[in-house]
């Protein structure tokens, strides 16, 4: 048996003998959706070119600053990854990972650094998701001048590519008018509301409590800003890491592969039937 195989049949074992199964998931998981990963400078402009040109790097227009010094262009970064997200249809990868939990007596839970709303997108119920970093599809004041956090349903950004700017009128918020801003987690960020977040991580540990034999499968969570890898870790089991830069791993399974080519080769030593999955709607 290859080394691949062989790791592979270990990542299988785990995953048969669990009653859990928690889903760790960082930026390289939409990487086979066709999604950007912003790996680095060079790879952020390369998504950003208006950006680049203004040389602009990743935490400076991710931050709350940016909506104060220039809403129009902090929106239109924000608006195009809100539209790129809704657009997105996410890979097979997240329907292994929902079949594999159905097969589990406890289930799944998903603890994501990702704020595209993917997993619900591909079915997992919003339940059994927490997004540590918040969600792009929800909304807050940037003031705030309340905790409220609504969905961002109503706002369908228009944004000119050449220059990355919103084109279409700026959001606000509903009770004082101020600005509104995405629900996420930036750099430097003060008035970020976690309220929402921390109602995930509240069932999220109920959820934990009553998992006896745990398995972690950790996929395309990066090294720079480590949540992801630091609560996959933190589970105490032996880990499944799925990344084809950084896979190393002091205690459990390491697949250096795309979390989509890792999970199919899980699927077919686990002999899953995807059938039983609903499919997603087009």
């Amino acid at each position: 048996m290859q080394p691949r195989e062989h790791a592979i049949a270990e990542a299988a074992a785990l995953l048969a003998g669990a009653d859990g199964v928690l889903v760790a998931a960082g930026a390289g998981m939409g990487v086979d959706s066709g999604l950007p990963d912003f790996r680095g400078t060079t790879g952020f402009w390369r998504a950003y070119p208006p950006l680049a040109r203004l040389g602009l790097a990743f935490h400076e227009i991710a931050c709350p600053d940016s909506f104060g010094n220039d809403p129009h262009l902090a929106w239109g970064f924000y608006g195009h990854r809100l539209a790129l997200y809704r657009a997105t249809r996410p890979h097979d990868g997240f329907q292994i990972l929902r079949a594999i939990a159905a097969r589990m007596a406890r289930g799944g839970f998903v603890f994501t650094s990702n704020v595209d709303g993917q997993f619900q997108a591909a079915g997992f119920a919003p339940q059994t998701i927490v997004e540590c970093h918040g969600s792009i599809l929800h909304l807050q004041c940037t003031r705030p001048c309340t905790d409220d956090i609504w969905p961002a349903d109503g706002f369908v950004p228009e944004v000119d590519p050449g220059t990355c700017r919103l084109v279409s009128a700026l959001p606000h918020c509903p009770r004082c008018g101020a600005l509104a801003r995405p629900n996420i987690l930036m750099f430097n960020d003060s008035a970020w509301l976690p309220e929402r977040t921390e109602a995930q991580y509240e069932r999220f540990a109920r959820w934990r409590a009553g998992v006896r034999r745990l398995a972690v499968v950790e996929l395309g969570a990066g090294v720079d800003i480590p949540s992801v890898r630091r609560m996959a870790e933190a589970q105490g089991v032996p880990l499944i890491r799925i990344n084809p830069r950084a896979a190393d791993v002091h205690h459990g399974v390491a697949l250096e592969m795309n979390a989509l080519a890792a999970l199919q080769s899980i699927a077919t030593a686990l002999a899953l039937d995807l059938s039983q999955i609903a499919p997603l709607n087009d």
